[in-house]
């Protein structure tokens, strides 16, 4: 059995996309913040964490990225992929709502909705979605815009269901581990994800994404994010493809040449089953070719 932080509490989004992600014997232990979550992982107090990555319509979650970016390091192992579709609750009795209360992704999404069915009402943005349902509950603001499942964690009334200004909008979140635990094993469609710091000069981001065309591999997501001194940034990529693999081996490798910190973030199965893009002359095969050449002229044999 093994603990899993997630970023809570519960009745929230990624309590969901950690039970997905969970065996049926894991414990789900709650933590206020991201941040924290991620820490309990790095002190050993559960033996992974689950956290959201990105939105579909609001883009990156920074805190995310920032903590995985700092400290010590931590591997996304797996993924989930949830669509966001959001309930509205209020305590029992409310008849006029004039406070809406929500994690600032959950309200952006939700936007035009409020402004069509509770027109007037002002927006409040909390620590997270159950955050919100727990300070309906207090009275603090009169309805909560929550993930589905907070109506069987708070005793509040379901106003409303199935709503989104994006209909087909989704959440990815992973579970990450200490480096120590093993890497799944490559499966052909399969997601790698690294956070590098390269050089402040022309040209640099450009360097960086050559690494990756001139091996034929895919981006799947690319964000700037400022490192710790001012004026400088940390580019998070993800691209098809698993670490074991010869060609994603070989492009890391160049990013490593290229900049002056890379860390990787883990190489895992993608939550929707889409298989890499290999390119004429891409393929691992090839490189193990091109690789065995160079080895047989090193021994003095011409191939």
């Amino acid at each position: 059995m093994a603990r899993i932080a997630y970023f809570g509490p519960v009745g929230t989004f990624t309590e969901q996309a950690a039970r997905s992600l969970a065996t049926g014997d894991d414990e789900l232990i709650p933590f206020e913040t991201i941040h924290l979550a991620l820490a309990a992982v790095r002190k050993g107090e559960t033996d992974g964490a689950c956290v959201p990555v990105e939105n579909s319509v609001e883009g990156v979650v920074p805190a995310t990225l920032d903590g995985l970016a700092d400290a010590e390091p931590l591997i996304a192992c797996a993924e989930a992929l949830l669509p966001v579709h959001f309930s509205v609750l209020t305590r029992p009795g409310t008849e006029e709502i004039r406070t809406v209360a929500s994690h600032p992704h959950a309200l952006a999404q939700v936007r035009l909705w409020v402004e069509t069915n509770l027109p007037g009402a002002r927006p409040i943005a909390t620590s997270s979605t159950a955050a919100a349902a727990v300070a309906v509950q207090a009275g603090e603001f009169d309805a909560a815009v929550t993930a589905p499942v907070a109506v069987q964690h708070y005793p509040l009334e379901v106003r409303a269901t199935e709503v989104a200004d994006v209909r087909d909008a989704r959440t990815r979140f992973l579970l990450v581990r200490k480096p120590q635990h093993p890497l799944p094993e490559p499966t052909g469609a399969d997601r790698t994800s690294v956070v590098a710091a390269a050089a402040n000069r022309t040209g640099a981001l450009a360097e960086l994404l050559t690494e990756l065309a001139d091996r034929g591999i895919n981006l799947t997501r690319l964000d700037a994010r400022p490192a710790r001194n001012y004026g400088e940034y940390r580019f998070f990529i993800d691209f098809e493809g698993h670490v074991a693999e010869p060609r994603i081996g070989d492009a890391l490798a160049g990013l490593r040449r290229r900049c002056r910190n890379v860390r990787f973030l883990g190489s895992h199965p993608r939550a929707d089953g889409v298989r890499a893009t290999i390119q004429p002359a891409a393929g691992n095969e090839d490189f193990v070719d091109a690789a065995d050449w160079v080895a047989a002229v090193r021994r003095g044999e011409q191939a």
